[in-house]
């Protein structure tokens, strides 16, 4: 019954998590004569969270949480040259090179060949098209949705654009949260690619039990489900 496989791209595709975690640790570094590092990682997790709505996903919303938590870390006195450093690490992120993840272009195109294949992927547009284009994948991709979050509404929203059913829909993708939960909740199916760091925002103690819920330990386990 399936038409539409669509696939987060932030570890799930490519590298893109320890990228974040490498400058964190820069900026915990950049502040300890303020804040012992986890301090800061705690300082950094909190600002992420409460401007979530306010800049959505992706490393210039990181950038701008880094700056606000410098400045709530020296109690607005950070100098100009802390701030200066934050921007070139943000830039730095930005100009990384796209590192694909094993077995991802065969897997994508064994796919292609029967099915429809889509990028559904949350963070910001210019640096989401960016990377896809670096990445050399986007002629797999009958469709890119670069969606500003992955709640229910957005999935019916995308399904809606694809002109299918949701039994008609796949989910691949690396967080419980956003890539199979809430495609779950609408009918779809989902399959669960864990990869070894998870944003903390991004984590869930949930133990899945749906018939339409699969889990595998890399994307070349995925092809059976479709071959059979």
């Amino acid at each position: 019954m399936i038409k539409v496989i669509a696939f987060d791209a932030d570890d799930t595709l490519w590298v893109n998590e320890p990228y974040f975690q490498e400058t964190e640790y820069k900026l915990c570094a950049l502040l300890e004569d303020y804040l012992p590092h986890h301090s800061v990682e705690k300082e950094l997790l909190k600002t992420e969270i409460a401007n979530l709505k306010l800049y959505g996903y992706g490393i210039k919303a990181f950038i701008l949480c880094m700056i606000e938590t410098a400045v709530r870390v020296t109690e607005g006195h950070a100098p100009i040259a802390i701030v200066e450093k934050i921007m070139q690490y943000g830039k730095e992120m930005l100009e990384k090179p796209i590192e694909l993840l094993d077995g991802i272009e065969e897997t994508l195109a064994t796919l292609k060949a029967d099915y429809r294949l889509v990028v559904a992927t949350k963070g910001d547009l210019l640096d989401q098209e960016r990377k896809l284009k670096k990445s050399g994948l986007e002629h797999y991709f009958h469709h890119i949705e670069i969606m500003s979050d992955k709640q229910e509404t957005d999935y019916l929203k995308l399904i809606r654009h694809l002109d299918i059913k949701p039994e008609e829909f796949t989910m691949i993708g690396n967080s419980l949260k956003s890539d199979v939960l809430p495609v779950l909740g609408i009918g779809g199916h989902a399959i669960h690619i864990p990869y070894h760091i998870t944003w903390e925002i991004e984590r869930v103690d949930t133990l899945v039990e749906h018939e339409n819920f699969r889990q595998c330990t890399t994307i070349s386990e995925v092809l059976p489900f479709f071959q059979q």
